[in-house]
């Protein structure tokens, strides 16, 4: 029986690529994105496959009104994942980017529990369903001019942590997820080298696999996951020194 997945993001970049795979193998997809002509176009490319609904992920009556309607015409997710995410440089001693502060903690962090909370009542009664976060190498360590964004990745690993206990013996699954770099619109512009790059149709190919293995926990590529692992335990004083002159991703305000 084909999948029936909830994805947010869905517009462009992974979010896109993760929904044509699905969609390709004959999945029912919820595609949530702000920018619904897009979405209207997938639908149209899939008939009767794509459910569409032009939304923020900030929003959380929109979200309850599009799982309503979801769960009432193709029932229960098989598998929702929360990718939506936004990357803007900020850094602290401006004030001018507080704001930005705010969105990229509102839309990384509160935008997934958002996006999960509609359908979890509904997959607990199922016993099934895998619900997936899109987290990022970049909430390992705090990079110079990214706080907002490293911030709000970590926060999404500790979220997704804490979701999966909380489920522990519900049957219902938590799939952490946390690329390196992938071709995507919010890496075009990033002014520093980006090691082990992935194109967006191939990363969505092993994040599919990881969420059908139902790994708990993985990094794509493997290679990042094992930087990841040396900046995590590195010791301040030496990673303070490698990053301080680091490139940084331009502010909004900049």
């Amino acid at each position: 029986m084909p999948l029936r997945t909830v994805i947010s993001g869905a517009s462009s970049g992974l979010g896109l690529a993760l929904a044509l795979h699905y969609l390709e193998r004959g999945a029912t997809v919820a595609a949530f994105a702000r920018r619904g002509d897009v979405l209207q176009a997938l639908a149209a490319k899939f008939p009767g496959q794509v459910f569409y609904y032009a939304l923020d992920v900030r929003d959380s009556q929109a979200l309850q009104n599009a799982a309503d309607d979801f769960i009432a015409h193709a029932g229960t997710p098989d598998v929702v994942i929360a990718n939506a995410g936004v990357s803007i440089g900020t850094l602290t001693e401006f004030a001018e980017d507080i704001d930005a502060f705010q969105q990229v903690m509102d839309i990384n962090v509160l935008g997934m529990v958002k996006t999960f909370q509609p359908f979890l009542a509904a997959m607990r009664e199922a016993k099934s369903g895998t619900l997936v976060g899109i987290a990022s190498v970049a909430g390992f360590r705090g990079l110079p001019g990214a706080s907002a964004y490293c911030a709000s990745k970590a926060a999404a690993i500790s979220y997704l942590e804490s979701l999966r206990v909380e489920l522990h013996g519900s049957n219902v699954k938590v799939v952490t997820i946390c690329p390196g770099y992938i071709t995507t619109p919010m890496t075009a512009h990033n002014p520093y080298s980006m090691p082990f790059i992935l194109d967006a149709d191939e990363a969505a190919k092993r994040m599919v696999r990881a969420i059908e293995r139902q790994t708990t926990f993985t990094v794509i590529p493997w290679q990042m996951g094992l930087i990841g692992h040396v900046l995590k335990y590195l010791p301040n004083f030496i990673y303070d020194r490698v990053f301080v002159n680091a490139p940084r991703k331009p502010r909004v305000n900049g």
